[in-house]
């Protein structure tokens, strides 16, 4: 009896070692901070509880240039993560690295899980979506560029919001009073200005970024962002600056810390501030569209998506890349996106996603919180579909700096524009240089 009981411990102890040895682990490298540092790990951990197969471990690789450099690294020395997230101005870089890359459209047709582009918000689908309609990334955390204010400090100083904030001349003009009053002695400041004050900037008035629907159809477009109406928005701004209506606050988010602290009263912002902004604004949050200049025909259009994409790495064995598909089905849950959804600002990044938020009653509860899908779920146009570049991360460091020329006087908006457009194009030229028949 004693033997027959130590055998059957015996085969329990090896059915339990071979159901663990039997679970596949998805390596997923992010760039997620702070609270959505915890959210990634939650979604993980919640995967995981959900079916005994695949076990996803969520690894902070650094900020998105830092997660991309480390990818590469790790693929060549054949260690790569099998999921990455990619934020979008490397993904035409992405798409054009042959080999390390499986189109999230073969994982998930070859482990037979459904997956139709036409569920997602289309401006985030199109972004991701190569020619013939195929998505080659997954939309993960997608947010747009929205216009914030203070809705205290306009009280103070006697501006009615809703007519204040729809165009640049509104905003400008609510400007003046919120410093002549006193309220503030920063009426607006923008985060992320290359993606706010061009980017999106162009799509939402309808002019083109670059040639060729902004670089989605050939891998050499030409930047044309040093047009008429772009030129003159930055020569507003520098004339704004000047008066004082409008303080520079840094390159990528620095200026959103001047605006939930209370000194500055505007801003142009992602849409993905929202967390942050509700948990610590000590006042009462506006959100509105983009402003946009009422006399530009076709304005406005719709605005293009930022955040990141989830790429799957190439060279996995068949086990991991089921895993991956689950797990996509998983985060496509109309359930996991809209709460993702609503506790970041980030895009539901399905239609399903948003009608449920809708429907639970969110979006009246919290004014503003749909400005972002609003703003989105318009018909997009060859000049509002994104950008999609090569080098694009180097290219924003250029605008960056020809910019800051514009802000500190050292040089006009149309000379800025113009060397930017110049340097731009022959990083775009290089790329495409260097993946000629890639």
């Amino acid at each position: 009896m004693k033997r027959i009981a130590l055998s059957a411990m015996a085969l329990a102890l090896g059915l339990a070692a071979a159901q663990a040895a039997a679970v596949t682990e998805i390596q997923w490298w992010h760039a997620m901070t702070g609270a959505n540092n915890d959210r990634v790990n939650a979604l993980a951990k919640r995967f995981n509880d959900s079916q005994p197969d695949y076990k996803v471990t969520a690894v902070y690789k650094g900020q998105y240039p830092d997660a991309l450099a480390a990818a590469i690294a790790a693929f060549r020395a054949g260690q790569a993560p099998d999921i990455l997230q990619v934020q979008e101005v490397a993904t035409a870089t992405m798409m054009n690295a042959k080999g390390a890359i499986k189109p999230v459209y073969e994982v998930m047709a070859q482990a037979g899980e459904k997956f139709d582009p036409k569920s997602y918000v289309p401006a985030v689908a199109g972004y991701y979506t190569n020619a013939k309609g195929q998505m080659l990334s997954f939309p993960f955390n997608s947010s747009t560029t929205v216009f914030w204010y203070n809705k205290d400090a306009f009280e103070k100083a006697g501006i009615d919001p809703s007519q204040a904030t729809a165009t640049w001349q509104g905003v400008i003009a609510a400007a003046a009073k919120l410093k002549a009053s006193g309220v503030t002695q920063c009426p607006f400041t923008t985060g992320w200005q290359s993606w706010t004050q061009l980017e999106s900037f162009s799509a939402w008035h309808d002019v083109p970024f670059a040639t060729d629907q902004n670089g989605f159809a050939s891998m050499s477009p030409k930047l044309v962002f040093n047009g008429p109406v772009q030129t003159r928005h930055i020569a507003n701004m520098q004339d704004w600056l000047k008066k004082g209506y409008f303080v520079y606050g840094g390159r990528m988010n620095q200026a959103e810390a001047k605006f939930y602290s209370g000194e500055c009263a505007m801003i142009t912002t992602s849409s993905a501030f929202y967390g942050t902004a509700k948990a610590n604004a000590k006042f009462k949050l506006g959100i509105a569209p983009l402003p946009y200049y009422a006399d530009v025909k076709g304005a406005p259009q719709n605005t293009i998506i930022g955040g990141a994409s989830l790429f799957v790495m190439g060279g996995k064995p068949a086990a991991n890349y089921k895993g991956v598909a689950k797990f996509f089905t998983f985060l496509s849950g109309p359930e996991i996106q809209a709460e993702f959804h609503q506790t970041t600002g980030y895009l539901p990044i399905t239609m399903a996603a948003y009608e449920l938020t809708k429907k639970s009653g969110f979006y009246e509860k919290n004014p503003g919180t749909d400005v972002s899908v609003q703003q989105m779920i318009v018909k997009t146009t060859n000049n509002s579909r994104g950008v999609r570049l090569g080098n694009f991360i180097q290219i924003r460091d250029v605008i960056d700096e020809e910019l800051e020329g514009v802000w500190s006087g050292k040089q006009d908006a149309k000379t800025a524009l113009d060397k930017a457009v110049k340097r731009g194009n022959e990083l775009i030229e290089k790329f495409a240089r260097q993946n000629k028949g890639g």
